[in-house]
């Protein structure tokens, strides 16, 4: 029996769901039960009647899982899995954010501690970010974090003036606008899709800003069905994201070129984070049940608030 059957095996053995995230390697999201972003993954959660989690992602996306679904043993492949984001604010750093402006409402992306989402009003995706800021009263004054070209971008869109922390996702952060500007020269008739959590100068010159499963979903509804005729024009999309969703991506659609734009001083831009999930671990984490996620209870308690909220008001 070969690794990917004998995980198999023992989810159907310990009633188990594998829960990856688009940026996981490939042969990860292949293995997995649900993959997904962070929205679809904490909804999926939230409802499962799996006795265990094995959340192939980083480690706040394992935590949510267990806040969500306290009674269920969630295990996280790669326990060392953090996130630059969710490190970029720390619980009390956002506690005394918050004593500076307490009439303020506190919006806290995903990509957060629990201990963060313990002081947060509500918690956001960027699925879902723009869908919830316009739902809180306009002369509400709200501080946003960590992700501030998050937060710029939903500025932008609403024209609301949050306040926003100086955060940012590092592999985001990185894409190059000079390497996009010269894939653009290349293929002027493609279009570009990027995440909300790039920077100004790449937003600017994408053709469609969304989540992933928001750029996902946007190729596979304007894709060709496949392809017969030879002579058919070739489609193509720039995508600035961290490039693991091109698996999913060219899965879905076959006939589509995908090119992912690069770093920085160039190269494939991956999140290192997602990557220490691998078919190894996951298989003995599973066999084992180890690498448990534990969070405390009064966290917690504080913590299922401002996920439930979101959940509602998506």
């Amino acid at each position: 029996m070969n690794i990917v059957e004998e995980i198999r095996r023992l989810c159907t053995e310990k009633n188990a769901i594998i829960m990856a995230h688009y940026y996981q390697r490939p042969e990860v999201q292949d293995v997995a039960d649900f993959i997904g972003d962070s929205l679809a993954l904490a909804q999926v959660a939230a409802k499962t009647d799996a006795d265990i989690i094995v959340m192939c992602g980083v480690h706040f996306m394992a935590e949510t899982a267990k806040i969500l679904c306290p009674s269920k043993k969630v295990l996280i492949p790669a326990p060392q899995a953090g996130c630059s984001l969710a490190d970029s604010c720390k619980a009390e750093d956002l506690a005394a954010w918050k004593a500076v402006h307490p009439e303020h409402v506190v919006v806290s992306y995903v990509n957060t501690s629990a201990a963060v989402k313990a002081l947060t009003d509500v918690v956001v995706t960027s699925s879902n970010a723009l869908k919830i800021v316009n739902q809180l009263p306009e002369d509400k004054p709200v501080l946003f974090g960590p992700d501030q070209n998050l937060g710029s971008y939903i500025n932008k869109m609403t024209g609301r003036q949050m306040d926003l922390w100086n955060g940012g996702c590092h592999v985001h952060a990185r894409f190059s606008e000079e390497a996009l500007l010269a894939l653009k020269a290349q293929y002027p008739d493609a279009k570009v899709l990027a995440h909300p959590e790039c920077k100004a100068s790449i937003l600017q010159h994408a053709d469609v800003i969304g989540s992933t499963q928001a750029l996902l979903n946007y190729a596979i509804a304007n894709s060709p069905s496949p392809i017969s005729n030879s002579e058919a024009s070739h489609i193509r999309y720039i995508i600035a994201t961290e490039s693991g969703i091109l698996h999913e991506m060219q899965k879905a659609c076959p006939e589509v070129e995908f090119i992912a734009v690069p770093a920085e001083g160039g190269g494939c831009n991956e999140c290192e984070y997602m990557r220490m999930c691998t078919l190894q671990n996951l298989h003995d984490c599973l066999l084992n049940e180890s690498n448990e996620i534990i969070v405390d209870e009064a966290v917690a308690k504080d913590a299922i608030r401002p996920i439930q909220r979101m959940l509602e008001m998506s």
